[in-house]
């Protein structure tokens, strides 16, 4: 008996939203993806019961939270982390070919999906647990806990209590977006918690209660004389005029939707109906930024880790040393991605970096290399998995009933065809994302939202629009709905 008869009772039973059974009208959609968005911003905005005000270590995520979405000391604190970490665990798996699963076959994709949501269960839990009883990341309210007689170990299993609900209700609220709105949820909370950050470094002024002062308050104040500019080069450039950070914002958004536009167009005819066709676009982002997630999570799962072993053993300095829950030497620390301009500009006045030029030197270069590399490893893992690979392409041309103009009507040669762009074209892709996001963290965006964060956010956007104007577009002709197979 393999392991998928022995596992196949335990994952055919696990929850799940029904697929709905026929064609879901836009507007309906539309009415889901609203409702699941105004129902994660209320999430993020109610603080776990027992968690204490002040006094925190820090947020376990830190600058990876703009990627995981989520609010630190809300119901959602792990946010979208143990999705993205289990569908990590589950593309290692498939590229190395250990699960045995077909995904064209309907019973292993119901073992498929049952596995991926235990997966996700597993992860909440081992990012959970540490997070509430490791350090001082969630500090319990003591006196709470003394007056309901269930002392600091009982409220403590409270929060992490009210961490798992969050954590399974943002996966099931994932799967109602993706069979019953538009888009996916993943990528619909990663927009909303980097638009939040993006409008609070335009728009944020100290007097309403937040801790920074965002771009057109801060100009307000410099041309009517109320904020210093001190030396004046850098207060330009970075805090308070952040011009920097601006034009670092703008130059990612025109990078990301100009390289959305750049494809190879193969050209497509139909086999039966005359004058018919088309054009199959191989993008230089074929895999989408995506599998951008899985790196930047990979790295936070190594950072977690160090952090969880600081806490509990004393490490060798060549292995790590931490000050205030941040790696300031040793493996670690050149494992930490660059975040900022204060992690490397050790050259200006503006930051006071402790490291040696060298070390800084070696950080930049390992973060490089490990997000180009990364970026591509993932890409091709995503392409292969989400049927997007050369085999699965050429499926789908031939049963949509269209084929190659000048060649044979046949998946093989049309599949050869495609392996003529598809495999570089993700690599090559997958590597430009990474250097993006690399270079994007080193320069500084608005609001802090982290290089990652930001290519998310646009790529994402832009794929939303055009899935909403492909699914306007089924809606007013419903004859290429049913052609396209879409109902």
């Amino acid at each position: 008996m393999g392991w998928k008869e022995t596992a196949e009772p335990v994952l055919t039973r696990m929850p799940t939203v029904e697929r709905p059974e026929g064609h879901v009208p836009f507007k309906r959609k539309l009415a889901w993806t609203a409702g699941i968005l105004v129902m994660y911003f209320f999430l993020t905005n109610i603080t776990m019961f027992g968690l204490a005000t002040g006094g925190a270590e820090g947020d376990f995520y830190g600058r990876f939270r703009s990627i995981l979405a989520g609010s630190q000391g809300s119901i959602l604190q792990l946010g979208i982390g143990p999705i993205v970490t289990a569908s990590i665990v589950l593309q290692l798996l498939g590229g190395a070919d250990l699960l045995g699963l077909d995904t064209d076959d309907p019973r292993d994709q119901v073992l498929y999906q049952g596995l991926q949501k235990l997966l996700v269960v597993v992860m909440i839990c081992l990012t959970g647990l540490p997070m509430v009883f490791a350090g001082n990341y969630l500090p319990i309210d003591g006196q709470l806990a003394t007056s309901l007689g269930i002392g600091a170990g009982g409220m403590r299993t409270l929060l992490f209590a009210q961490m798992f609900v969050g954590g399974v209700l943002i996966l099931f609220m994932d799967e109602v977006i993706s069979k019953w709105g538009v888009g996916s949820g993943i990528g619909l909370f990663i927009i909303a918690g980097v638009s939040q950050q993006l409008v609070a470094g335009l728009f944020a002024v100290p007097a309403l209660g937040t801790q920074v002062t965002g771009f057109f308050p801060a100009w307000y104040g410099i041309i009517t004389g109320s904020i210093e500019l001190d030396p004046f080069v850098q207060s330009l450039l970075f805090d308070p005029g952040n011009i920097l950070a601006l034009f670092t914002t703008v130059l990612i958004f025109a990078v990301v939707v100009y390289t959305e536009s750049v494809r190879v167009e193969i050209p497509l005819s139909h086999a039966r109906v005359k004058g018919a066709r088309g054009r199959f676009p191989v993008k230089l982002i074929y895999a989408s930024v995506l599998p951008m997630i899985l790196v930047r999570a990979l790295q936070a799962n190594i950072q977690f880790l160090g952090q969880i072993l600081n806490n509990y053993v004393n490490l060798p300095a060549l292995v790590g040393v931490y000050s205030q829950g941040q790696p300031v030497s040793g493996l670690f620390y050149y494992l930490a991605p660059i975040q900022s301009r204060a992690d490397w500009m050790w050259f200006s006045g503006a930051f006071t970096v402790s490291a040696e030029p060298w070390q800084i030197i070696i950080r930049v270069l390992v973060d490089l290399t490990f997000m180009i590399i990364g970026g591509a490893i993932f890409a091709v893992f995503w392409v292969e998995t989400t049927g997007m690979g050369p085999e699965s392409t050429a499926k789908q041309i031939q049963n949509s009933g269209m084929q190659i103009p000048g060649f044979r009507k046949n998946p093989q040669v049309i599949e050869k065809v495609m392996e003529r762009y598809i495999p570089q074209v993700t690599v090559i892709g997958g590597a430009l994302v990474g250097l993006l996001a690399v270079l994007a963290n080193m320069l500084g965006t608005l609001g802090g939202v982290s290089g990652t964060g930001l290519l998310l956010t646009v790529s994402i956007t832009y794929k939303l629009y055009e899935e909403i104007a492909e699914e306007q577009l089924m809606e007013m002709h419903p004859m290429m709905r049913q052609m396209f197979g879409s109902d």
